[in-house]
C-alpha cells in the first residue's frame, strides 16, 4: 500500500485515536471536504445544547442574579485555555475582548516597561494585524520598528525565524521582539524555546501570537518563560465567528507590566467605586471590562473537548494530516504548477500547508463552487489548506487533494468568473 492510497487514509482514520471527535460536531454537508479549520472551526454540537442552557436556565430565569457567578467567567475560562493547550498554569490567561485588542495591550505594556529602549522587532510574515498595531505604537512613542525581511517562500523553510536570522538584530536598545508561533501565511513553527532564551539574553520582552497555533500544537508558555502572548480561539479552537480571543502574562512579571486601559473589571476594589484607579492583583488586573459570557459558553465547551482529548494527541495527529498533504501534493500536484510553501520538517510546522501557485485565487474560487472543497486564498498566490485534528478526517483530506488534482488537471477552474467577495 502506498501513501497516496485512499486504502492508506482508511487506515490511519481507523488507527486514529480521536476518531470519535469527529461526530460530536454539526457537518451539514458531508459531501464537502472542509480544510479551512485553520481559518474557522467547525461547531461542536455541545456548544448548541450549552448557549441554550445559558440562555434559558441563567439568563432567561436568574437575569442580572446571574453576574454573581458570571462576574469570573473570564479567568476561569483562561485558566482552561491555559492548562489545555498553553502550557500555563492557573493565573495567567485571561479570556477576553479580541486578539487586535489584547496584542495592542500587551505591546505597549512591554515598551513601557522597558524605558529608554527604542526598538521593537518583527518579521515582514507577521500577521497584517500586528505589523500594523506596531507600526502604530511606533509612530506614537517615536520608536525604531524592525521588520526582518522573510516573506520569501522559495526557500526550504519559508518564512522560520532562527536564531541565525534573529541574532544581528538583537542589542540593548530592543524594547520588544514578538513573532508569530506558527506563520499564518506558510504554517511555518517558530521554536518559542529558542527564541525567548535568545531574545532574553539582550533584556527584552517576548509577546507570542498563537493565533493559528492554538489547538492545533502544544505550547509550554511557562516552561519557556515567555513573557506575553495573544490568541484567538475560533480556529482550531472551535469556539465560533466573532469567539473572544485571549492574554497570557506570565506571573514573574505581572507586577512590572501595565497595561493602558484601566478598566473596571481591573480595578482592586471593583464594586466599591472609588474616584481612583487602584489595580487588582494578579491576571485580573489586565482586565478591561465586562466578560462576553456568551462567547465564553462556547469556548469553554469548544476547550473542555481539547482538554479531554489532549494537546499531545491533537498535536501527533496534526503532523500526521500535514505529511499526508505533502505527500499527497508531491504525487499530484507538484506537476500541476503547484508549489510548497511549508517545511517538510513536521516538527517544523504547525496545522496547515500552503500550496503556490500562479492561478491560486481563481482555483480556490473554483474548489469551492465546483469541487466542494474549503482552503482558504492568501494574497499574492497562496491556498492554505488544513488539518483541525478533532474534526478532520484523514479520507477528507485524500478526497480533498483527489478533487483538487481533477479540478486543476482537466482545466475546469478557469470556468468560474472572478467576483469581489471581500473574503476567502
Amino acid at each position: 500500500m502506498r501513501k497516496t492510497d485512499r486504502a492508506h487514509a482508511e487506515l490511519l482514520d481507523q488507527q486514529d485515536p480521536l476518531a470519535e471527535y469527529r461526530g460530536k460536531f454539526l457537518i451539514a454537508d458531508p459531501e464537502v471536504s472542509y480544510l479551512d479549520g485553520n481559518s474557522l472551526g467547525r461547531l461542536p454540537i455541545a456548544t448548541i445544547d450549552a448557549l441554550n442552557t445559558l440562555m434559558r436556565d441563567e439568563w432567561g430565569s436568574e437575569v442580572v442574579d446571574g453576574w454573581s457567578h458570571w462576574v469570573d467567567e473570564s479567568e476561569k475560562t483562561g485558566d482552561l485555555i491555559g492548562r489545555s493547550t498553553l502550557g500555563a498554569a492557573a493565573g495567567q490567561v485571561l479570556a477576553c475582548d479580541t486578539t487586535s485588542v489584547n496584542f495592542y495591550q500587551l505591546a505597549r505594556s512591554a515598551i513601557k516597561a522597558r524605558p529608554g529602549r527604542k526598538t521593537i522587532v518583527t518579521d515582514t510574515s507577521n500577521f497584517p494585524t500586528d505589523r500594523y498595531i506596531l507600526q502604530g505604537l511606533a509612530k506614537e512613542f517615536g520608536l525604531n520598528l524592525v521588520m526582518i525581511e522573510n516573506s520569501s517562500q522559495s526557500v526550504e523553510e519559508p518564512e522560520r525565524i532562527t536564531p541565525e536570522i534573529l541574532t544581528p538584530y538583537l542589542n540593548d536598545d530592543v524594547a520588544l521582539v514578538t513573532f508569530q508561533v506558527i506563520q499564518y501565511r506558510s504554517g511555518a513553527r517558530n521554536d518559542v524555546k529558542e527564541l525567548t532564551e535568545l531574545i532574553h539574553k539582550c533584556g527584552a520582552l517576548t509577546l507570542w501570537d498563537a493565533s493559528h497555533a492554538v489547538g492545533s500544537i502544544a505550547l509550554n508558555y511557562d516552561g519557556d518563560s515567555v513573557d506575553l502572548a495573544v490568541g484567538c480561539t475560533y480556529k482550531y479552537g472551535n469556539g465560533g465567528p466573532g469567539a473572544p480571543g485571549w492574554l497570557y502574562v506570565n506571573k514573574k512579571i505581572q507586577n512590572e507590566v501595565r497595561v493602558p486601559i484601566q478598566g473596571w473589571f481591573a480595578q482592586g476594589d471593583q464594586f466599591g467605586m472609588g474616584p481612583l484607579f487602584e489595580r487588582a492583583e494578579g491576571i485580573r488586573g489586565f482586565q478591561i471590562a465586562t466578560p462576553p459570557v456568551i462567547g465564553l459558553r462556547a469556548v469553554q465547551t469548544s476547550f473542555g473537548m481539547i482538554e479531554k482529548a489532549t494537546i499531545q494527541a491533537i498535536e501527533a495527529k496534526a503532523a500526521l494530516g500535514t505529511e499526508l498533504m505533502i505527500d499527497l501534493f508531491e504525487e499530484w500536484l507538484k506537476n500541476l504548477g503547484f508549489a510548497l510553501g511549508t517545511p517538510r520538517i513536521s516538527s517544523h510546522r504547525g496545522g496547515h500547508i500552503s500550496l503556490l501557485h500562479e492561478d491560486a485565487f481563481q482555483i480556490s474560487v473554483a474548489m469551492r463552487k465546483i469541487s466542494k472543497v474549503f482552503p482558504d486564498f492568501r494574497n499574492p498566490n497562496v491556498i492554505r489548506v488544513a488539518i483541525s485534528p478533532l474534526t478532520t478526517s484523514f479520507v477528507e483530506i485524500w478526497d480533498g487533494f483527489d478533487r483538487i488534482r481533477k479540478l486543476v488537471a482537466s482545466g475546469e477552474y478557469r470556468k468560474i468568473v472572478i467576483n469581489n467577495a471581500r473574503v476567502l
